[in-house]
């Protein structure tokens, strides 16, 4: 019985980091649209494709509290994520803890190269690029005067 023993409890562990290793591999497949928007990076380098969320279009959000404009469009913004349910709102936080003032110098403002906030970037159904910058600032603008 114990010559049976073993390699079933090696096959169970191999099972399991095969688990562990798909789960890694789909990385932003396990996100799915909440309620609410995800709020992410904290001024931190960001790898987007983590946060993209199968199946729908998602835009995130470039913003600081420090943003007046920033802080006018969030609502709307909002708006989009509650009310079209094909669109998902990511938020990217650009300031770092405890910074206060728009954070230019934060790493994820670098990794982006941002110059100026609100930015967008959108993306597919499928993850793919759709807008950033002024053309996505475009479509977003576009959805909010259509109602969602």
């Amino acid at each position: 019985m114990k010559l049976i023993r073993y390699p079933l409890y090696a096959l169970v562990a191999a099972a399991a980091a095969f688990a562990v290793a798909r789960a890694d591999e789909a990385g932003a497949s396990s996100h799915a649209k909440g309620a609410e928007p995800l709020d992410v990076s904290h001024g931190q380098e960001v790898k987007l494709a983590d946060f993209l969320v199968p199946g729908k279009i998602t835009v995130f959000d470039f913003y600081s509290h420090y943003c007046p404009p920033c802080m006018a469009e969030a609502p709307l913004v909002r708006k989009l994520h509650e009310s079209r349910p094909d669109l998902a709102v990511v938020d990217v936080d650009i300031n770092r803890p405890g910074i206060r003032g728009i954070d230019w110098e934060s790493p994820v403002a670098k990794e982006f190269q941002l110059d100026s906030i609100p930015h967008f970037k959108v993306y597919d159904a499928q993850g793919k690029l759709m807008a950033e910058g002024d053309e996505a600032r475009a479509l977003v603008d576009g959805w909010e005067k259509s109602g969602g």
